[in-house]
């Protein structure tokens, strides 16, 4: 391997290995030939012997010969021996190589580590039997769990048997068992399905894990990282409890720890996991960024039903329709009603996430002076995608959008119209309401808004901890929805009456789904209705009263994350069993 050698004699005692398992003591010699290091001469308990002899490095390069080339494997050096066959694989091979080998003493009188040793498709490993296969074992799910490959020296194996024959005979072994084969396991096969939940802040997986429990459910939790996915790490983790847990199906909330290059999409096809991945906000601000994600191992639900078509006609050949629910164990009637205020909205202005897009991207004048126009007409219009409005109704602008630096920009951009295009919606409707005073909770963006006098202010609420003991001490809870869902329902509908609330809401085309509307909800289509609906049902208690029992016998009997997830559960069986 190396054109140098050092002439003096080592000894190798039980100092070079740490005070490891079985310490030996032996001296080394090097054996030159035309100043090339052959071999190596072995003295130990009064005998002597040689590494290799004199077809050595004939038989390491030989070793090094039967390795596919392909990246099929995972190479493994039980023993480096003079580091020929290293050198001649990677010489003409990519990595990675693992090598296991604690003669230390070996290492410096051949050089071998040194001169691999920032070698970045090299891993090195000396530590105890057991922590040497606990890191091999995580290197290997770092690269995809291909099966490993070992090369043993025979030499190693002869002057310590405990501890190379060990770890020769366990690579043995699990070069005889397929990893994807333990992996790829069963789906389905019990009753009782086995969720893994990917979790985060969101402010839904906490009521998925609740109703998983009351249900009976098995899950296992995984925290998604506060900084990149598609991680090494992250892949590690996940196949980690995949092995462990076996996992009917992944589930996850608006696609939350899938990485925009698919990697885990690629890798949850390979194990052959299926992926549930319910989207409570619009898909298309979600998926825009993403690539190769559209597996049949992947299946989408969303709340929204006008987004079928559109995910379908992007590859997506498991799309669902998966309304938005409610906790009833959350969102429960007080005891007693004593009301606050006769009428209230709680929403965002949308001042500040407008602000928020102008401020981080530099958007052609041209457009940004078209913003208002292109919203308020996006508004009026029954279409669900910003970009295929611009194609239609603003082609000059379209070619603007489709000009801009990146897909980012031109995400960001729609991410713009769409609530620049709320906020004129929400706008429009709260003003109707100024007649009778009404509690705006919301962020402070509704100050620029609104006029100084006529309404009153809250800050925002804690959806968890404020909002279902808001809700029912509000004689009207005033909704209008986001213009990212032009049919579906949002998610007051729900909680508002679940808490024995009375909601008045803008219709929706989904609606009639879910609900009777006239007896259950009650809906304006135009906001010009809104000031005599109002009046109507601040002087008719009983009414009102009746339709908050109706909408909640409903939302009990039909809307409840436990309802959802059995469906969806359901769904995953019929299509992955």
């Amino acid at each position: 391997m190396t054109k140098h050698a050092d002439t003096l004699q080592t000894k190798h005692s039980a100092s070079d290995q740490n005070a490891l398992s079985t310490p030996l003591e032996y001296t080394i010699q090097p054996v030159m030939q035309d100043n090339e290091l052959r071999d190596l001469r072995i003295e130990r308990q009064g005998r002597v012997s040689h590494w290799g002899g004199r077809h050595g490095i004939a038989q390491e390069l030989k070793r090094s010969d039967d390795i596919p080339r392909d990246g099929s494997v995972l190479p493994v050096f039980v023993g480096l021996g003079l580091g020929h066959g290293l050198q001649a694989l990677l010489a003409e091979y990519a990595g990675p190589v693992a090598v296991i080998d604690r003669e230390k003493s070996m290492h410096e009188l051949t050089r071998t580590r040194m001169a691999w040793a920032h070698d970045r498709r090299v891993l090195w490993l000396d530590g105890e039997a057991r922590d040497v296969l606990q890191s091999l074992s995580n290197w290997q799910m770092e690269h995809g769990g291909l099966p490993f490959f070992p090369l043993v020296d025979p030499c190693h194996v002869r002057l310590d048997p405990e501890y190379y024959r060990a770890l020769a005979d366990q690579l043995a072994v699990s070069q005889s068992v397929d990893f994807w084969s333990q992996a790829r396991h069963p789906k389905f096969t019990q009753t009782i399905p086995r969720i893994l939940l990917l979790t985060s802040t969101y402010f839904l997986t906490g009521e998925l894990k609740a109703a998983c429990d009351r249900l009976g459910y098995v899950t296992q939790l995984l925290q998604l990282p506060s900084k990149e996915i598609g991680t090494q790490e992250f892949v590690e983790s996940i196949l980690t409890e995949v092995i462990a847990f076996k996992p009917d199906f992944v589930l996850t909330i608006n696609h939350l720890g899938v990485d925009k290059e698919g990697v885990l999409t690629g890798l949850l096809e390979q194990l052959q996991l299926p992926l549930a991945s319910w989207f409570v906000d619009n898909p298309h601000l979600i998926l825009y960024v993403y690539e190769n994600l559209n597996s049949p191992w992947v299946s989408i639900f969303t709340w929204d039903e006008d987004n079928i078509t559109s995910l379908r006609s992007r590859g997506f050949g498991q799309v669902h329709y998966l309304p938005l629910a409610t906790d009833p164990h959350r969102f429960v009637p007080p005891r007693q009603t004593s009301f606050s205020h006769d009428i209230a909205f709680v929403g965002n202005s949308m001042v500040h996430k407008v602000q928020a897009k102008y401020d981080n991207y530099a958007f052609p004048d041209a457009l940004i002076q078209a913003v208002e126009t292109i919203a308020t007409d996006f508004e009026r219009s029954g279409e669900l995608s910003v970009s295929a409005f611009l194609d239609t109704r603003y082609p000059e602008h379209a070619r603007r959008f489709r000009a801009l630096p990146d897909v980012d920009y031109q995400l960001a951009f729609e991410t713009l119209i769409t609530w620049q295009a709320t906020l004129k919606y929400r706008l429009d409707r709260v003003r109707q309401l100024l007649p009778f005073t009404p509690l705006v909770a919301g962020d402070s963006g509704w100050f620029s808004l609104l006029p100084e006098k006529g309404w009153s202010y809250h800050k925002e609420l804690s959806y968890y901890s404020e909002l279902p003991h808001f809700y029912p001490r509000i004689k009207i809870n005033f909704n209008c929805t986001s213009q990212q869902m032009k049919g579906a329902v949002n998610q007051r509908v729900f909680d508002v009456p679940a808490c024995g609330g009375f909601i008045l809401t803008d219709y929706r085309r989904q609606m009639d789904q879910l609900f009777d509307v006239g007896t259950e909800v009650i809906c304006y289509d135009d906001p010009l209705e809104i000031p005599e609906l109002v009046r109507f049902y601040l002087r008719h208690d009983t009414v009102r009263q009746q339709v908050a029992q109706a909408a909640r016998r409903c939302v009990l009997a039909r809307h409840t994350y436990d309802l959802r997830l059995r469906s969806l559960v359901e769904t995953m069986r019929q299509s992955y069993a």
